[in-house]
């Protein structure tokens, strides 16, 4: 039990260190393409991802074919976390749940009201994600300051978060529904869960070249083609015991995290955040669809997790850790704010052919998660209560 438990431990540190580079890279991808959108040559610039590519453009490209092999590490982390990590126990995983129904619930309800029964109703879903790379990037410049089990929290409700933004893709942001389609992926997926359950295939391959025919069959659906990789993440064998060599899905999770990282995330950053500011941006920014963004995102946020979570422990439904105070819950809940990626990932959904009400929303998740990157870390800066090693 204690080398399992070492052996998890090190994938943590792991996935934590390559997620902090993550947040960096990012950073710097995005003022990279905001600096070049709105260059001497901003209109090539953004013109370049449009380019048609097999009758897709190369952001539909990146958006729904690279972001699925994101959404497939999103997938295996969440295996891990759920069969060998902080979420295999209920007591550890009850409270970063709470944070993160919390924090999509009331985001969402502050959007909703200030948009509801408008055409911007349906960036509902926008302030309800969060971003893991950016706010463990804001833990690493903390350091000492703030605990391992705080970044422990962030991490199991940021993944618990991403799972719920899964489901609202999945749920919402659906164009059309083509049943055969939908039927063959449901085959694809039941053949390769009967090779890890029943026939207990170990090898990648059969697994990822079914992957390949469930993505396109997704694709077909209506339903979004990244849910492809997170379906497909649940197929592939999965062994607590043998998690360091042996398990198939602990290898690609391995394998994938510093691809993600270092070149699909940073992709998507270029391709999606090239936006051309105009002279009315402040117009753009004080309209109902993005106050309901920044305010789900800044307040919504840390008021739901920081609520949700207060309730649940009032209630004895869950505890709160000895080493973490409700202060540092609060810091985590304010970061929690960093929607980027995901936030960024559901704009492109929720408004297709209006690229001036996506623009502005993603300009309005930009000025969003760099107030709560910054409110986050002068938070936990100032009224954080440790110094232990992080």
């Amino acid at each position: 039990m204690n080398m399992l438990r070492q052996r998890v431990s090190n994938t943590f540190k792991q996935f934590v260190d390559s997620e902090k580079a993550s947040g960096i890279v990012l950073m710097g991808c995005t003022i990279l393409s905001l600096l070049l959108a709105n260059s001497a040559i901003g209109a090539g610039y953004i013109s370049v991802w449009q380019q048609s590519i097999g009758g897709l453009s190369l952001e539909h490209w990146i958006n729904d074919g690279l972001m699925a092999i994101f959404f497939l590490l999103i997938g295996l982390e969440l295996e891990r976390e759920l069969y060998s990590g902080e979420l295999a126990q209920m007591k550890n995983a009850l409270l970063p749940m709470c944070a993160a129904i919390g924090g999509m619930t009331v985001p969402a309800v502050i959007h909703f009201g200030i948009n509801g029964g408008t055409p911007a109703q349906a960036g509902v879903g926008i302030p309800m994600a969060t971003d893991i790379a950016f706010a463990l990037g804001v833990l690493a410049i903390l350091g000492s300051r703030v605990p391992t089990s705080l970044k422990v929290f962030v991490v199991a409700f940021a993944i618990m978060d991403d799972l719920g933004a899964v489901v609202v893709i999945a749920a919402f942001y659906t164009t059309h529904l083509s049943l055969w389609h939908l039927a063959g992926a449901a085959g694809v997926w039941i053949l390769l869960a009967t090779l890890n359950h029943v026939l207990r295939v170990m090898s990648l391959v059969p697994y990822l070249l079914g992957g390949l025919v469930l993505w396109v069959l997704m694709l077909q659906s209506g339903v979004h083609a990244t849910i492809a990789g997170v379906a497909l993440a649940f197929a592939i064998p999965f062994s607590a015991k043998d998690e360091d060599e042996a398990s198939p899905s602990h290898r690609l999770e391995q394998f994938l995290h510093k691809p993600a990282a270092f070149i699909i995330l940073p992709i998507f950053a270029l391709a999606n955040t090239g936006i051309a500011v105009s002279a009315d941006w402040l117009n753009n920014l004080t309209s109902p669809n993005s106050v309901g963004i920044i305010v789900g995102l800044t307040l919504g946020k840390p008021v739901g997790v920081v609520v949700l979570c207060a309730v649940a422990v009032a209630s004895g439904f869950c505890r709160l850790p000895a080493d973490l105070t409700w202060r540092e819950i609060a810091g985590a809940g304010i970061l929690g704010g960093i929607g980027f990626t995901m936030s960024i990932f559901i704009a492109n959904l929720a408004f297709p052919g209006n690229l001036a009400t996506t623009n502005a929303s993603r300009l309005a998740i930009l000025i969003a998660s760099l107030i709560a990157g910054t409110a986050g870390f002068l938070w936990l800066r100032f009224f954080g209560n440790h110094q232990a090693d992080g």
